[in-house]
Parts: structure tokens; C-alpha cells; sequence
């Protein structure tokens, strides 16, 4: 298990800049109806017996007037609003004063425009404020809606234990999850969980399986990740991302001009092993990139263990994150080159409405020879997810650029295009459908595929000349 650091020492761990923010006092209404009963009577508004020296315990032990310590600081350079739980307070539970220091967080956080960094250790709402205590869920919930209308990032990072109403809340709900290694991370507690409950689901790494956590950090290298990722999702830029250029391929069948002479050439091309794939043209045109991991539905990173394409944060087929170019912050989501999974289109889909939200530009790799279409993709939501991310692409405001650098296979690669704004390299195709099964439905032999693509029009010249795509991007 993560060791149990205390809010302060959550605190130093990310950052040597640190100014409390005042107590503010709370907002007419806080509690909900006007005549709500006061948080400060004695034994508070319940009056639960003992409730009162329960509090004055947990300060002397602790120092902390409240379960949270709110304050501004730079991290690794930028500025930020954090929020450290003190857990040692009464299991950094979430009170009406809780509530009073988050709701002040928030609003400073939006007046001056800085990001939200929680750090989050909590075992839920506090039982003796009763559901009084359970709405500052709500009224959390609220804030951070605001902050993420003000099109400013939240980031947090879940410490141990972190559980209940800030689990749902101030962790999963941010734009960004980071985790301690062994932390336990779950909305139920350890206390009411079932007694056969496997301990291993509610962990840190668990979550990030699930796609519910972007990635686990181990604490010396906390400030420095969470410093990169406030670097990259608070510098917005209204230009579009140019798109990378055609890396050199040895696919086989290239022309003399880099084009391929047919439509069966263009095929195999893209088909071939020994062509570029995303993996290389995201470290040819970033000098600096963090992952995404997860669709927060259950779709986490490939199950594979080591480095490689897990390492940088594939999910069903999708790598997606945020990168340096030329000196400027730009999205991505990238496919491999393999059926697209629900997940993948899933995860593609919230980087598209992150990066709209904070202004910053997006670039997409299509490489698919389309939806995975088997029986699990369909029980995963295959068409929801793919119409989802059609839908996030269309209403971007923020610039989309596409490069086609492979296989263009039908819907599922379209979805991930932009329209307007999609080019191509000589190594690739796009078509309404594979050749091999347009030939079948229209009941022609196999060995009429070759013919079938020629056909098709699906080389990136022809693409170009349809006004499918821009240009042909090469070398």
C-alpha cells in the first residue's frame, strides 16, 4: 500500500510554492434551503453527541482545522489552485465546511484562470453532518462543472485511501487521474465493500486497467509528471496543428514517384509491415508526449505488460494524448493500424472534447482497416462509440488536422478524419470498403479485388483529386 502522506506532506511532494488560501466564509444558500441548520451549533447541525471534541481531536492531532487544505502554488513552474485532503482529519471526509473550502478553491481557481490540482485522500462524506454532509457532493460537483465550462484543466492525483463521494467527485471527474502506486482507489470503501470482494479491483493500477486512471506515478517522479501535463493542458493556441510529413517507407511497390501506380499498389502498400506507423510519426513530430489511458467506461490500456504501444497508452487500438510541436501544446489521437475497438473510439472522443474545451489543437492519425467487428465489439457499444466520436469531431471548435498514413477502412476510419482538413501520404488508401469484400458483395471472384480497388478510386491521388483529402503529403 501507498504510504499515508498528510495533506502538507502531499503538498511538499509537488511543489515548494505554496500559499494557503484564506478561510472564506460560507455562501448564502451553501446548505441548500435558506433556513438550513447552521454546521457550527454544537455537535454540529445533527447535534451528534461528541461530534465537537471528535474535531477538536482530529485538529490537535493534526494541525488542520478541516479535512482540506486549499491553497495556490507553481508547480514545476505553473501556477495552480491546490486542494490537499487531509486524511488523518477524520478520514478526510467531506463536511459543509469541506464544502465551504472547496466552493472558495473553485471560485479563486476561475477568477484568476488557473488549473485545479485536488490531491485527493478520502474516505467519503462525514456521517455526523448526515446528508448535509452527502450534498457537498453536489456542490463539488457544481464547481467543477463551472471550472470546466471556464475551459481550465483538472487534474488530480489519488493518494490512499481514496474512496466515496470524492473518489466520484474530485477524482474520477477530473480531466486527468494520476495515482500512487498501491493506492486503494474505489467508490466503495474497504469497510462496506462485499466480504468476498476481490482487495485487488480497488487499487490505483486496477483503475488505470479500467481506464478510470490515466496512469500510476510513482512519488519522486510526481512533481514532475503532474508539472508536464499543467504545462501542456494550460497553453492553448487558436492555430491548427500542421500535419507531419510522410516518413520514408520501403513498402513494397513504391514508383518512382512515391505514388502508387494502382489501386491494388496503393492496397499493399499500406498493408505492408515494413511501412511507418503512428508509433513513429508521434515521436518524429513531438519533442515532448503524455497519454491518455482510458475511456472512463471499463476501457483500459492493451493488456500487455512491458513497453512498446502499452507503455505509451494505446486503448483498443487508439493512442491518444498531448505533445510538444514546435514549441507549442497539440492533441492526438492515433490509430495503430488495427480494427479500432470501442474503447479506442471512446478514448478518441474525450481527448477531442478535452482538447476543445481548453483550446488547444488536435491532430489525428488514421491507420484502420476499420471497426473491430466481432461479437464483443458490438456487446461494448461498437456503433454508440463510433457515432460518439464522429459527433465530437464535428462540433469541435477547436482545429483538427488529419494525416491518412495507412489503411482508411471505411467508418471506422472516416470517424477519426476531419472533414476538411484530412491529407494523405503515399503509403495509403481510403475507401468506402475493402476491395476484397466490395468484390464479394458484388458476388465477384477474389482474384477481382485488384480490379475492384482500381475501381474504388482509393489512391491518395485519386483522393486528392475527388477533394476527399487536401493533398498528398510525402517526404
Amino acid at each position: 500500500m501507498a504510504g499515508r502522506l498528510s495533506a502538507r506532506q502531499a503538498i511538499a511532494l509537488v511543489t515548494d510554492d505554496f500559499t494557503e488560501l484564506p478561510d472564506a466564509p460560507a455562501p448564502s444558500g451553501s446548505l441548500g434551503a435558506p433556513d438550513a441548520v447552521a454546521p457550527d451549533g454544537p455537535d454540529g447541525p445533527l447535534g451528534w453527541e461528541g461530534y465537537d471534541a471528535s474535531r477538536a481531536r482530529a485538529t490537535a492531532r493534526t494541525g488542520e482545522q478541516e479535512s482540506v487544505v486549499c491553497g495556490t502554488a507553481r508547480i514545476e513552474g505553473t501556477p495552480a489552485v491546490l486542494v490537499s485532503f487531509e486524511f488523518g482529519f477524520l478520514g478526510g471526509s467531506l463536511g459543509t465546511r469541506t464544502g465551504d473550502r472547496l466552493e472558495a478553491a473553485y471560485t479563486y481557481a476561475r477568477a484568476h484562470r488557473l488549473p485545479v490540482v485536488p490531491l485527493v485522500a478520502t474516505g467519503g462524506s462525514r456521517m455526523q453532518e448526515g446528508m448535509l454532509a452527502l450534498t457537498q457532493l453536489q456542490r463539488v460537483a457544481r464547481q467543477s462543472a463551472l471550472t470546466r465550462a471556464a475551459g481550465l484543466a483538472q487534474l488530480a492525483v489519488l493518494r490512499d485511501p481514496t474512496t466515496g463521494g470524492g473518489w466520484a467527485t474530485l477524482g474520477a471527474g477530473a480531466d486527468v487521474v494520476l495515482a500512487l502506486p498501491g493506492a486503494q482507489v474505489g467508490f466503495a470503501g474497504s469497510r462496506v465493500r462485499p466480504p468476498d470482494a476481490d482487495p485487488a479491483a480497488y487499487t490505483a493500477e486496477a483503475q488505470v486497467a479500467a481506464g478510470s486512471a490515466d496512469a500510476v506515478v510513482p512519488p519522486g517522479e510526481l512533481r514532475a509528471t503532474l508539472g508536464r501535463w499543467l504545462r501542456l493542458l494550460t497553453a492553448p493556441s487558436a492555430a491548427p496543428a500542421p500535419p507531419p510529413r510522410a516518413l520514408p517507407s520501403t513498402a513494397q511497390g513504391a514508383s518512382a514517384t512515391g505514388l502508387p501506380a494502382t489501386g491494388w499498389e496503393a492496397v499493399r502498400r499500406a498493408r505492408a509491415p515494413e511501412r511507418p506507423r503512428a508509433e513513429r510519426y508521434l515521436d518524429a513530430y513531438f519533442t515532448d508526449r503524455v497519454a491518455l489511458r482510458g475511456d472512463r467506461c471499463g476501457g483500459g490500456p492493451s493488456p500487455e505488460t512491458g513497453t512498446g504501444t502499452v507503455g505509451r497508452g494505446e486503448v483498443g487500438g487508439m493512442l491518444c494524448g498531448f505533445g510538444t510541436h514546435q514549441g507549442r501544446t497539440v492533441a492526438y489521437a492515433a490509430q495503430n493500424g488495427t480494427a479500432t475497438r470501442p474503447a479506442g473510439y471512446r478514448t478518441a472522443a474525450r481527448l477531442v472534447r478535452l482538447a476543445d474545451r481548453l483550446g488547444i489543437p488536435v491532430l489525428t492519425l488514421v491507420d484502420t482497416p476499420g471497426a473491430a467487428n466481432d461479437a464483443e465489439a458490438e456487446r461494448q457499444g461498437a456503433g454508440a462509440a463510433i457515432a460518439d466520436l464522429f459527433g465530437a469531431v464535428a462540433a469541435a471548435r477547436t482545429p483538427v488536422t488529419t494525416l491518412v498514413i495507412g489503411e482508411g477502412g471505411s467508418g471506422g476510419a472516416l470517424a477519426l478524419a476531419a472533414p476538411g482538413n484530412t491529407w494523405a501520404v503515399p503509403d495509403s488508401y481510403f475507401s468506402v470498403i475493402a476491395p476484397e469484400l466490395a468484390a464479394a458483395i458484388l458476388k465477384r471472384p477474389p482474384e477481382q479485388a485488384p480490379a475492384t480497388a482500381e475501381q474504388l478510386r482509393l489512391r491518395p491521388q485519386d483522393l486528392a483529386g475527388l477533394g476527399v483529402v487536401r493533398g498528398v503529403v510525402e517526404p
